[in-house]
């Protein structure tokens, strides 16, 4: 179908494009920007005026808990929950049950996404068999079934050399690695920062070398071997300058952080919330500030939501014993511009950490708005405002300490090859003409 959208505030971070004008969307791709070409009759047009159109967003980290944890989330639940966040591609860590570890399960998840509403789901596939951190997949079956790149989640390698092992491997066959900067014995079984307000909270700790020492192990074999490397959800100052330093240096690696890292610290975790129990944990303010400083130079090249939905049992209990994580898709793109409300970055450089910036990081075709790319995109009103409640929530897990938050601005749909998978449901969408 083809589909004209007029008098949008069109803004692509990848060439700096920002201009009130028209998208013409033809079949899957975008056909034109700025001015319709002579000749362009669409059979559908909408007047978006007053709005925002940006490139789809593209999520680095989402588990979807399919296969094996329905109980907390299905991707029909969270995919849907994404395209009404902005979010038109996901990227799904292998840690599910049982792991990604052979093309069956790559194949189990693509079916799964098929048949939701529309909304990209790719899939990193297990490092290691199983996830058990000795003995390495079969990545080249993985990449050949579809993973856009393997990882180990958060759990441990039996040793160094199975992480050298793995980045010469992978480098054979021109896979990114993604990698977690945590030691496991420095972490063990904490569950905070290490600090001042963990003392007196009595909960077991993480200290800040947890991260930086498995990070320098892991720069040190990058090094080495020269193999692409992404590293997932930075948490510390001192990790964040250790990216920067590799980056000059010509290390080619990468790093995201997880949106919640930007805004909350472990004072947030003084009450005992468990919706503020997250791996790696919050930290202090100097490493907030130090992250938040990373992003916008963009030696962070990525925020992530780190979608981690729970079923309501799973945060009931003392602090400790609940399981760690933010359900997040739908406070990505709320939480990346309210950066620039905070005179962080400019819109450009905000938008480009959610679109253009992942998409590099693993070789997607999206992420921008440029004739002949894919018709991914959102319709924002930048001048609404959007309360996060409960009873709004569309993700199956609950378990975000930012209900009650106010955003400015709101996704009023949500485009996926060509066609809408969301549209927000008032009286006040676009106008939409045949």
């Amino acid at each position: 179908m083809s589909v004209l959208i007029e008098n949008a505030r069109i803004l692509d971070p990848v060439d700096g494009f920002d201009a009130v004008g028209s998208l013409c969307v033809q079949g899957s791709e975008i056909l034109a920007r700025g001015q319709a070409p002579d000749g362009f009759e669409p059979r559908r047009r909408i007047d978006a005026s007053g709005l925002w159109l940006i490139p789809g967003l593209i999520d680095l980290a989402a588990r979807l808990r399919e296969p094996g944890q329905e109980h907390k989330a299905t991707v029909a639940s969270e995919t849907l929950a994404a395209a009404r966040g902005g979010i038109t591609s996901l990227v799904v860590p292998p840690d599910t049950e049982p792991p990604i570890d052979s093309p069956a399960e790559v194949e189990l998840i693509n079916r799964r996404a098929r048949q939701a509403c529309g909304v990209r789901v790719y899939v990193l596939g297990a490092l290691t068999h199983q996830l058990e951190g000795q003995q390495l997949a079969e990545m080249a079956a993985l990449m050949q079934a579809g993973a856009r790149g393997v990882s180990n989640a958060s759990k441990p390698l039996a040793s160094l050399l199975v992480l050298r092992r793995a980045l010469e491997y992978a480098t054979t066959f021109g896979l990114t690695i993604v990698l977690s900067a945590q030691d496991p014995a420095l972490t063990g079984s904490g569950c905070m920062h290490e600090g001042a307000v963990s003392t007196r909270l009595g909960l077991a700790s993480i200290p800040e070398a947890a991260e930086t020492a498995a990070l320098g192990a892991i720069l040190a074999l990058v090094e080495q071997t020269g193999a692409r490397v992404h590293v997932a959800r930075l948490s510390t100052r001192r990790g964040a300058e250790m990216i920067t330093k590799a980056r000059a240096e010509g290390l080619p690696v990468s790093a995201d952080v997880a949106a919640h890292q930007l805004f909350l610290t472990e004072v947030d975790v003084a009450e005992y919330d468990p919706n503020c129990h997250v791996i790696p944990p919050l930290r202090g303010q100097r490493d907030r500030d130090g992250l938040r400083a990373a992003v916008a130079r963009g030696d962070i090249s990525a925020i992530c939501s780190d979608h981690q939905p729970h079923e309501p049992d799973s945060k009931l209990g003392p602090f400790a014993g609940t399981e760690p994580g933010i359900s997040a898709l739908e406070t990505l793109l709320p939480l990346t511009l309210r950066l620039v409300e905070d005179g962080l970055m400019s819109l450009h450089e905000a938008l480009a950490r959610v679109t253009n910036g992942p998409a590099e990081i693993l070789d997607f075709a999206q992420g921008r708005l440029t004739p002949g790319a894919r018709a991914d995109f959102v319709l924002w009103d930048p001048t609404a405002m959007q309360e996060v409640r409960r009873e709004d929530w569309l993700s199956a897990g609950h378990n975000t300490p930012f209900f009650n938050w106010t955003f400015s601005g709101q996704v009023r749909e949500t485009w996926v090859a060509g066609r809408p998978v969301w549209t927000l449901p008032t009286e006040g969408n676009p106008e939409d003409t045949a």
